[in-house]
């Protein structure tokens, strides 16, 4: 694969600027942080970004998902770039399997999600940056969008999130893939290939290699706009959060009245009760049809004897006295 490192490196690594913004604005005086590092294109340019602005404060973290032949030949190149970069680099081997009814990919996510979070906790780390970027993001939206996501999935990826007691990042998500291989061709920077990025019998592949290049030949910068748009969204979820935690509070938390939720517009009812569903457990966010039907019932609910019980996610809503309760399935 050649030699990944290069003593005279172009100064233009496009995420530079904005891991140093992040860095101003996130770090704290001798804290640690990590790089889920595959040793691609996008955590090769970041794990260089971040020896350059914080040099012996950085981990890199690889994960070996166990689950393709190349994963040794990743593994070795994780640390020999890393050694030429000085930055010390902690490795977890998984032996992924995926539950019954759960895809291989989703598996690998959640796997690897916990590992970096042990890994970074392990090592006290302030906080782990993952690597992706604008072209990531505008697949997530497209994504969404074939699902018919509301706003938190048409919001995108988060640029920071909290899983298994850990803080992620995104500083790279204004940042296109063009740039960066840009840079690293010019840099002479060899990085590793997944070959699992081309099966096009994953969604999100049929999107990066067929949709994307018409997209990007008619909408050269549908990536940066599909980004801002991203954006404004997230704003609208927090302003649609705050007016339904609200509307929550006036009823009771954890398990709201019903009469209360009643006297809600039914923009607002569904509002309040998906929120409440998607505070309560990650398992009882509802479908559409399951929000709906509760919304039914919590409208027809007008005699002490009515009683709800409605499949919601993997659990029950059910009518608990005078309010509503979610219980997961047994």
């Amino acid at each position: 694969m050649g030699d990944s490192t290069n003593p005279r490196l172009p100064e233009d690594n496009p995420t530079l600027a904005p891991l140093r913004a992040w860095v101003q604005q996130h770090d704290l005086p001798q804290a640690r942080w990590g790089v889920a590092y595959s040793g691609g294109a996008d955590s090769l340019a970041l794990l260089h970004a971040a020896a350059q602005l914080l040099p012996s404060r950085v981990v890199a973290l690889h994960v070996n998902h166990g689950m393709q032949q190349a994963a040794l030949e990743f593994e070795e190149f994780a640390q020999l770039s890393t050694l030429g970069l000085s930055v010390p680099l902690m490795l977890r081997r998984l032996q992924v399997r995926p539950r019954k009814g759960q895809s291989p990919e989703a598996a690998a996510r959640e796997a690897r999600y916990l590992a970096l979070a042990e890994m970074a906790q392990a090592e006290q780390l302030q906080g782990v940056w993952l690597a992706h970027h604008a072209d990531d993001q505008l697949e997530s939206i497209l994504l969404a969008l074939s699902r018919g996501a509301g706003l938190p999935g048409l919001s995108g990826m988060a640029r920071v999130f909290v899983r298994h007691g850990v803080t992620f990042h995104r500083p790279m998500l204004d940042v296109s893939s063009q740039a960066v291989r840009s840079w690293l061709r010019e840099a002479g920077l060899a990085h590793v290939h997944d070959p699992s990025n081309d099966d096009l019998r994953y969604t999100r592949n049929q999107i990066r290699h067929l949709m994307a290049p018409i997209l990007d030949e008619h909408f050269p910068f549908m990536a940066a706009t599909a980004a801002r748009s991203a954006r404004h969204l997230v704003q609208a979820q927090a302003i649609l959060e705050e007016v339904a935690d609200s509307d929550l509070q006036a009823a009771g938390w954890p398990n709201p009245l019903i009469e209360p939720l009643q006297g809600l517009s039914e923009h607002r009812l569904a509002n309040a009760l998906r929120r409440w569903l998607t505070r309560t457990h990650v398992l009882a966010t509802p479908s559409e049809s399951q929000l709906q039907a509760l919304m039914r019932q919590v409208r027809a609910c007008q005699t002490r004897g009515h009683q709800i019980r409605l499949k919601v996610g993997q659990g029950w809503a059910v009518r608990h006295e005078q309010g509503l309760q979610w219980l997961p399935d047994l």
